[in-house]
């Protein structure tokens, strides 16, 4: 990585120091933009963190910045492409021009910083001509721009059904959410006890027979046959938005609202710290209206998440009304528990014994040599019926047909991951 750009200069003023907050502001929506989970509690931090260590030294503006809105690994290189392209680093033509040019560097790293770029040229897409320090213009430079465009138009559509969700473009995810919209979900029908009326039914119906019977004068018996009913599951989903999920959130987010449009019984829950019901909102026509209204409604998306609290509220308030007739549970969550996975346990044992089938999706589980090992997803996975990834259109087209009963994970595979967990 390299040094932090040197900064403008802003004299001690009150006009300066309003500009400064402004583009810190700025700067935390590019990198929300960009993936970031960046919100309004982040941007006053950062700027608390940049009050205390001053503007006279370039590498404490960067680190004071970086340990404020950078807590992940894989946020890092986002965050310095993004601090560069934003302050406007006076290098910024020879690493790009670098990039460019042949390297002892693997295609992977390459391929990663190339993604990366993309997304934050199309974070820093929309411009202000309002001419402040950090703003989102293009340099006036003919050969950076040239540079610039050669670098960031990279696309790898053939890849689009693997391609993780985070690493997607903003138009690369368009695509998906087009996609997404004409997938389907064949969940496969069950048995109940009860039974219906059927000509090739093997359950003589006794009570329609004699009834038959009666109508013709007693004259013979005409039997009538019967069958036990089949049914769709009620579908469930309890999702998690808090700030390691988001991307993957607000992606599902379209899955979902195509299902509830498609089908009746779906009820769709999302939580961080707390838990909203959001299934009367998905049920809208117009996706965008719908997201608009979930927007208003959901109070702690990209904070915390508090898995234990949520269950426990969704076992109280809700799963009498919604966990009848054999319903199947979709928890999308990465295991994470700020709280330490306080009371997990105990709500993952009620929910899974209220449902038919309860079906953990992970993102994580994109990673060849994940474990469950964090306390949440230890107390989550000896409570589920199947553990399954969920992070590009390929993970989603196999949720469905193992939902339809095709490619189902079989129970040496769940006993396997449990015992990694135990």
């Amino acid at each position: 990585m390299q040094n932090p750009p040197t900064l403008p200069c802003l004299p001690e003023t009150g006009e300066a120091q309003g500009r400064l907050d402004e583009n810190i502001m700025h700067f935390g929506r590019v990198l929300r933009q960009a993936g970031l989970p960046v919100g309004p509690g982040k941007i006053l931090d950062a700027l608390k963190a940049v009050e205390a260590v001053g503007l006279e030294n370039r590498d404490d503006f960067y680190w004071a910045l970086h340990a404020v809105l950078v807590n992940r690994q894989d946020q890092r290189l986002i965050f310095d492409q993004a601090f560069h392209f934003f302050w406007r680093n006076p290098k910024l033509l020879d690493r790009m021009m670098g990039m460019l040019l042949p390297t002892f560097r693997g295609e992977e790293l390459l391929q990663q910083e190339d993604e990366i770029l993309r997304r934050i040229a199309e974070a820093l897409a929309p411009s202000d001509s309002s001419g402040q320090v950090g703003q989102n213009q293009p340099d006036q430079d003919e050969d950076t721009r040239i540079e610039l465009d050669a670098s960031l138009t990279y696309s790898a559509r053939e890849q689009l059904a693997e391609k993780d969700f985070e690493k997607m473009s903003l138009d690369e995810l368009a695509s998906v959410r087009a996609v997404m919209k004409r997938l389907a979900l064949p969940m496969k029908p069950y048995q109940t006890r009860r039974f219906q009326a059927h000509a090739n039914g093997r359950k003589v119906d006794m009570r329609n027979s004699m009834r038959a019977s009666a109508r013709r004068g007693g004259e013979g018996i005409w039997l009538k046959y019967r069958r036990q009913r089949t049914v769709k599951p009620p579908l469930v989903v309890l999702c998690d938005i808090s700030g390691s999920m988001d991307r993957y959130a607000r992606t599902i987010l379209f899955y979902l609202h195509a299902l509830s449009n498609d089908r009746d019984r779906v009820h769709t829950f999302l939580f961080g710290t707390r838990l909203t019901n959001i299934s009367r909102h998905l049920r809208r026509k117009d996706p965008d209206q719908a997201l608009d209204l979930i927007s208003k409604q959901v109070q702690d998306w990209s904070g915390g998440t508090r898995i234990g609290d949520a269950l426990q509220s969704f076992n109280k308030d809700w799963s009498r009304r919604v966990l009848g007739q054999g319903a199947v549970v979709l928890l999308i969550t990465d295991g994470l528990d700020r709280a330490g996975a306080e009371g997990v346990s105990k709500e993952m044992e009620r929910l899974h014994k209220s449902c038919r089938k309860l079906i953990w999706l992970n993102p994580l589980l994109r990673f060849d040599q994940y474990e469950p090992k964090s306390r949440g997803a230890r107390a989550i996975m000896a409570h589920v019926d199947e553990f399954r990834p969920v992070h590009n259109l390929v993970s989603v087209a196999q949720l469905g047909q193992a939902l339809s009963g095709n490619g189902c994970m079989s129970d040496l595979e769940m006993a396997d991951w449990k015992k990694r967990a135990s």
